[in-house]
C-alpha cells in the first residue's frame, strides 16, 4: 500500500526518559521500509522545535512528534498554518493526547498504521485562554502543585517526591480553591477537556481520606484525571475564579494565571492523525 505521505520528518528529545536510541532507529526503518525515509529529524534538546516556515521549506508532510504531551504542544503551537499533519506518538510520562489518538499502543505500531494510509486526518479541539492553547486538558487549582511531586519522583526518586509531598497536600487541601463563576463551588482543581461541541468541567472531590489518598496516587502514578471527580458545567465558555492566582498546568507544563481566567472552546490550527 502506497504511504498517503512522502517527506515525513521526526521531532524527539534525546534527554527524555522513555527516549531509546532502538526505538528511535524502528522509526527511521519503518518510514524507509516505506518508500518515504525520514528527510529530516529534530533533536531536543540541541535542537529546535520546527515552525511552519521551516517545514514548509523541507516540504515536510507528516512531523511525526515523540515526545512528552508539553513539547506536542509545543510543535503544534509552532506549526499553525502549515499544510501538513502531526502524528503524536507516545515519548513523554502520561501521553495523554497520543493515547486519545491512537489507544494505548507503542510507537512503532502507530507509524506503521499512519504509513500505510489507516488513520484519520483532521483539527482536534482545543482550549484557548490568554495563557496559551491546550490540546488534552488544563487543570486549574492549587492541587496542580502534585505535578511538582511527580516531576520530582521521575527526576530524583521516591524520597525526594517524600519530601515534597506534604506540601502539596497542605496546598490542595487548604488553598483557596477554584470555582466555575462567581457563586460556584470552590474545588482544589477544576479539570477542562475540550470536546467537539463544549468544554467539559469537572471538580476533584476530597471529602475524605480516601479520596486524598486516591488523588495522590492518580497524579504520581498515571492519570490525574482518575481521581475522585464530580461533573459542574458544560459550555463553549468556562470563567474560572479563584481568592489568588490560578495555578495550572496545561497539558503536562506548569503555569499560572491571574483570576479570573476565561477559557473558550477552539479548533487546532493543523491537523493531527489518529489510527484509532
Amino acid at each position: 500500500m502506497t504511504s498517503p505521505f512522502t517527506r515525513p520528518a521526526l521531532i524527539c528529545n534525546t534527554q527524555s526518559g522513555s527516549h531509546d536510541d532502538a526505538v528511535r532507529e524502528q522509526i527511521a526503518q519503518l518510514c524507509q521500509t516505506h518508500g518515504t525515509p525520514l528527510v529530516a529529524t529534530f533533536a531536543l534538546p540541541e535542537g529546535e522545535i520546527p515552525d511552519a516556515a521551516e517545514l514548509q521549506l523541507q516540504r515536510i508532510d507528516l512531523l511525526i512528534v515523540w515526545t512528552g504531551d508539553g513539547t506536542i504542544n509545543a510543535a503544534a503551537t509552532r506549526a499553525a498554518g502549515w499544510g501538513g499533519a502531526i502524528l503524536p506518538l507516545p515519548g513523554g510520562t502520561l501521553n495523554l493526547l497520543s493515547k486519545a489518538l491512537h489507544g494505548d499502543r507503542p510507537a512503532t505500531e502507530i507509524v506503521a498504521d499512519a504509513l500505510h494510509g489507516k488513520v484519520r486526518r483532521c483539527p482536534i479541539p482545543t482550549i484557548e485562554s490568554d495563557g496559551g492553547t491546550a490540546f488534552i486538558t488544563i487543570v486549574a487549582g492549587p492541587a496542580t502543585r502534585w505535578a511538582e511531586v511527580r516531576e520530582t519522583m521521575r527526576q530524583n526518586g521516591l524520597i525526594e517526591a517524600s519530601r515534597a509531598a506534604p506540601d502539596a497536600l497542605d496546598e490542595m487541601m487548604n488553598a483557596p480553591g477554584v470555582r466555575v463563576g462567581e457563586d460556584g463551588k470552590a474545588y482544589p482543581a477544576v479539570i477542562l477537556t475540550p470536546t467537539p461541541t463544549a468544554i467539559h468541567a469537572d471538580g476533584i472531590l476530597t471529602e475524605g481520606t480516601a479520596d486524598v489518598l486516591r488523588h495522590g496516587l492518580a497524579w504520581l502514578g498515571g492519570d490525574f484525571r482518575d481521581g475522585p471527580s464530580e461533573p459542574i458545567v458544560t459550555d463553549a465558555t468556562i470563567l474560572l475564579e479563584s481568592e489568588q492566582p490560578i495555578s495550572l498546568e496545561y497539558d503536562g507544563e506548569l503555569d499560572e494565571v491571574a483570576s479570573p481566567a476565561t477559557f473558550r472552546l477552539g479548533t487546532s490550527a493543523v491537523d493531527f492523525i489518529a489510527t484509532a
